[in-house]
C-alpha cells in the first residue's frame, strides 16, 4: 500500500508540474501577444504623427514629437485617441494606466486578463540597425537631430556566423574579388557603400561631377581584412575623376580599389566584426544636406548598424524620426513580457528604387527613347 501510495503521489506531482508548465507557457505567449498589441498601437500613433507633421508647422510637429517621446507609459498611444479612455484602467492622472486588450464579451478571454502595461516611443534613436541579404540593397535616410558630417558603419554580427562558432574567417589584405563559391560563410561580406545626396541648389548633372571636395555621389567598397585600417576615411579621397565640373570620367579601376577594413576575428563578446567611419563631402552648391546611404553586401548576408557623428571628436548625433524605437511591456494575469521593435518611418509613403536596372547577366543598352517613341537597337542581349 505504501509503494502504491508513493507511485500515485509521484504521478500526480508530474501531472501538476506538466499542467503548470503548460499554463505558464500559455500565459507567457499571451503576455507577448499583449506586448505586440502595444507595438501595433504605437505604429498607429506614428502614422498619426506623420500625418500631423505633413499638415502643421515645424514648431507644432516638434511639440507633438516631444509629447509622444516623453518617458511616460502609454502616453504616445493616447495622443490623437489611438486608444480611447474607456479601455484604460489604473491611471493616476500623470501616469496613464495599462491598456486592456482582451475581448470583453468573451468570458474565456477575460480570464486571461490581458493588457499592455507600458508602451514607450522614442522618435530619435542612437543608430539605425537592420539586416540585408547578399547582393540585396538597403537605402538608409541620413537625417540627424543635429548637424553631422560623418557616418560609421558596423557589420557582420554573431547572428551571421550561425550556431556553434564565434570565429570570423578573414584574409590579411584586400585581394581581388573571388568566386561566390570560394567565399566562406563565416567571412564578412564586401560592403559596397554609396552616398547619394543633394543640397539646396541641386541640378541633375551634379551627380556626375565633383567640385573640389564637394560631391553628391560617391562609392567605396569596404573589404574585410585582419590587417586593414580603422582610420577615418573620406568618401571623396578614393574617387578619381578627370576634367572640369560636369566632365568627370569614372574612376580608373586600378586606382579605385577596395578599402581594406580591419575586422575582429572573434565575436565571443558580441558586437560587430567590421567597422568603418566615412567623412561626408559637402553637397555641390552648398545648403542643407538631404542624404541617403546605400548598402550592398557581396557574397554574404549581414546584420549592420549605422551611426552619425560630427567633427574630428566624433560627437554622436541621433537619427531624427528615421527608425523610431518602440518598447512595449505586456501582461497576462501575473506574467509579463517585454518587446523592443524598430519601425522605418521616414517617407513611409515613398518607395526607394534599389536600381534603375538590376540584373545578374548581360544587358543590351542599344536603344533610344524620345518624347514620342521608343527605338530598339540592333544588339542582342
Amino acid at each position: 500500500m505504501l509503494i502504491i501510495t508513493v507511485i500515485v503521489v509521484s504521478f500526480l506531482r508530474l501531472m501538476l508540474s506538466d499542467q503548470n508548465q503548460a499554463t505558464n507557457a500559455n500565459l507567457a505567449e499571451s503576455a507577448r501577444n499583449s506586448a505586440l498589441a502595444g507595438v501595433e498601437d504605437a505604429k498607429r500613433a506614428l502614422l498619426r504623427y506623420n500625418e500631423y507633421c505633413n499638415t502643421h508647422s515645424d514648431a507644432e510637429c516638434s511639440a507633438l514629437a516631444t509629447t509622444i517621446s516623453a518617458d511616460v507609459c502609454n502616453q504616445a498611444v493616447r495622443v490623437g485617441d489611438v486608444v480611447s479612455n474607456d479601455v484604460e484602467s489604473g491611471g493616476n492622472g500623470s501616469q496613464p494606466g495599462e491598456i486592456k486588450v482582451q475581448q470583453t464579451y468573451d468570458s474565456n478571454d477575460r480570464l486571461l486578463d490581458q493588457a499592455y502595461t507600458c508602451v514607450l516611443l522614442k522618435l530619435n534613436t542612437d543608430d539605425y540597425i537592420g539586416v540585408v541579404g547578399a547582393s540585396a540593397t538597403q537605402i538608409i535616410p541620413l537625417v540627424g537631430a543635429d548637424d553631422f558630417d560623418r557616418v560609421t558603419i558596423e557589420w557582420f554580427s554573431r547572428d551571421d556566423l550561425g550556431s556553434g562558432t564565434t570565429t570570423v574567417s578573414l584574409e590579411s589584405t584586400a585581394s581581388s574579388r573571388l568566386m561566390q563559391s570560394t567565399w566562406p560563410t563565416t567571412r564578412p561580406p564586401v560592403l559596397r557603400t554609396q552616398l547619394i545626396q543633394f543640397g539646396d541648389n541641386f541640378k541633375l548633372s551634379d551627380f556626375d561631377a565633383m567640385s573640389g571636395e564637394s560631391s553628391n555621389t560617391n562609392s567605396i567598397f569596404l573589404y574585410p581584412t585582419s590587417n586593414g585600417t580603422q582610420t577615418v576615411q573620406s568618401f571623396t579621397a578614393r574617387d578619381v575623376r578627370s576634367g572640369g565640373v560636369g566632365e568627370q570620367a569614372p574612376a580608373d579601376a586600378a586606382i579605385d580599389t577596395p578599402l581594406g577594413v580591419r575586422c575582429e576575428t572573434s565575436l565571443s563578446s558580441g558586437g560587430y566584426s567590421c567597422s568603418a567611419t566615412l567623412v561626408l563631402p559637402a553637397p555641390i552648391g552648398g545648403g542643407g544636406r538631404t542624404a541617403f546611404l546605400r548598402l550592398l553586401p557581396y557574397y554574404n548576408a549581414t546584420h549592420y548598424r549605422v551611426t552619425l557623428s560630427s567633427g574630428a571628436s566624433a560627437t554622436p548625433v541621433k537619427f531624427n524620426a528615421v527608425q523610431p524605437e518602440i518598447d512595449s511591456t505586456g501582461r497576462a494575469n501575473n506574467v509579463f513580457k517585454r518587446v523592443a521593435s524598430r519601425v522605418d518611418l521616414y517617407n513611409i509613403g515613398s518607395v526607394f528604387p534599389n536600381a534603375a536596372v538590376d540584373i545578374s547577366g548581360n544587358f543590351c543598352k542599344d536603344f533610344s527613347v524620345t518624347d514620342v517613341e521608343y527605338i530598339a537597337g540592333t544588339c542582342t542581349p
